[in-house]
Formats: structure tokens, sequence, C-alpha cells
């Protein structure tokens, strides 16, 4: 018998979202654990399913947020698509 409360419940910024440039959407998610005053995780899920994770997480959500826009005017809203590096550099 498995329990749903197993997993820690998610507090979700009021940034994330879909964000579209170019014709093109992605799922922009930026959480941490509820109740928590956690650092914020930030992923980007393409409707190919593409998952981009940054391997290290900002203090704000407002910090995440403006890592995934620079990310996006550096490297191209098409960046988080399959491709040879996925990943974008860290910070």
């Amino acid at each position: 018998m498995t329990n749903e409360h197993d997993e820690p419940e998610m507090e979700r910024s009021e940034l994330a979202g879909e964000f579209t440039e170019d014709d093109v959407t992605v799922l922009v998610d930026i959480y941490r654990p509820a109740g928590t005053q956690n650092d914020w995780i930030l992923e980007v899920i393409t409707e190919e399913d593409d998952l981009t994770s940054w391997e290290e997480p900002f203090a704000t959500d407002r910090e995440a947020f403006e890592e995934f826009l620079a990310t996006v005017e550096r490297d191209g809203i098409r960046s988080f698509f399959g491709g040879e590096d996925p990943e974008p550099a860290v910070h």
C-alpha cells in the first residue's frame, strides 16, 4: 500500500509557467519543498518532454527566472531541445 503523502509537497514560484519565444513554448518550473526557506530549483521542460535542470539551486525564485531568461538570450530557446548538449552552463 502506498501513501500519496510519501513525496513532499512542492511550492511553485509565481514566476513558473509557460514561456514562449519565436513560436516555441517551454514550461519553466521553479520550485522548492513547501513550508521551507530552501533554495529554489530551476527546470525547463519542452513540448517534446526534454528536461533541462540546473545543478545549483538559486537563493530566490527571481534569480532562477533571471538565469532562465539569460540562457534564452545567450543560447536561444531552442537550446532546451535535445541536441548534443541540452545542459546549460553552470554558473
